[in-house]
């Protein structure tokens, strides 16, 4: 369920790569901002897929932002390559939101280079799963880039198992350190989705649209809406919390990785459909 240590280089069938699909509808960007919500997508959601395509299939399927992980825009790449990746985002018409999940440890040194990268990318938000020993060290890098840091549950066996241990770990920390909410996780920590969002109000910086079966550790991966996840609840939510323009909302679906693009379709219309609810 973690897309730590994930490498690129995975092989797609050459039918795969030339795919193309028909762009779904403006009204869920329209929808959206009236809404005061930007709907992107963790592109680990496509990770079937050469970085390329994958961004092809965001822009095709309708979002407005992504937020990538290490996987296609690797934290080691050289100038020229960032450089190359945020026109070709731009050229798409999206936005990078964040960028992770991304480790922290007490090493400042190593926790600049991701905060170096992230400023020459033009992100905001770094999700992030640190370790209590790199808190201080982080304190002071988001002051000094003003880039904020979203910390990242990871479910039951997670050290940010439950949302009393994300707001235990930034109590009296600069605003800037956060929250990067992943309802799914959230879910299978038996926690539900509103209350969170409700908890983490003012320090939200990141979302992570998942859902599971059952509130439990072991469960499957299902469509928005199948599961736990009430969608315009969710929103709801968000608004009241008055999650920041310029954070990640990004749907994450893990599951069937090889040909994901008619899941993803259909979390994309229960969004739209909540959205619309939202705006009536």
């Amino acid at each position: 369920m973690q897309r730590r240590g994930f490498l690129q280089g995975l092989s797609v069938a050459a039918s795969l790569s030339a795919f193309s699909l028909s762009p779904v509808s403006s009204l869920l960007a329209q929808e959206a901002k009236a809404a005061g919500l930007k709907l992107g997508i963790q592109i680990y959601s496509l990770r079937g897929f050469p970085v390329d395509v994958a961004l092809d299939h965001t822009k095709n399927l309708g979002f407005e932002e992504v937020e990538f992980f290490s996987g296609m825009f690797p934290l080691t790449a050289s100038d020229d390559e960032i450089s190359k990746m945020v026109q070709k985002v731009k050229g798409l018409g999206l936005r990078i939101s964040a960028h992770g999940v991304n480790g922290f440890t007490k090493d400042a040194a190593a926790n600049r280079k991701v905060f170096e990268f992230a400023k020459k990318a033009g992100i905001k938000n770094i999700s992030a799963a640190p370790t209590p020993d790199s808190m201080d060290s982080l304190n002071d890098l988001v002051k000094e880039f003003d880039i904020r840091i979203a910390i990242h549950n990871h479910g039951p066996s997670d050290r940010f198992n439950k949302v009393v241990d994300v707001l235990k770990a930034i109590e009296g920390r600069d605003a800037r350190i956060g929250a990067c909410a992943d309802l799914g996780h959230f879910i299978r920590s038996g926690e539900k989705p509103v209350e969170v969002i409700r908890a983490l109000s003012g320090r939200l910086y990141g979302v992570h649209l998942k859902d599971f079966a059952e509130m439990k550790e072991s469960t499957r991966g299902v469509i928005l809406g199948q599961g736990h996840l009430d969608c315009a609840a969710v929103f709801d939510a968000l608004v009241q919390a008055k999650f920041p323009a310029d954070g990640a909302l990004s749907l994450e679906y893990e599951e069937n990785p090889k040909d994901p693009i008619e899941d993803i379709r259909q979390c994309v219309a229960t969004a739209r459909a909540a959205l619309t609810k939202l705006k009536g």
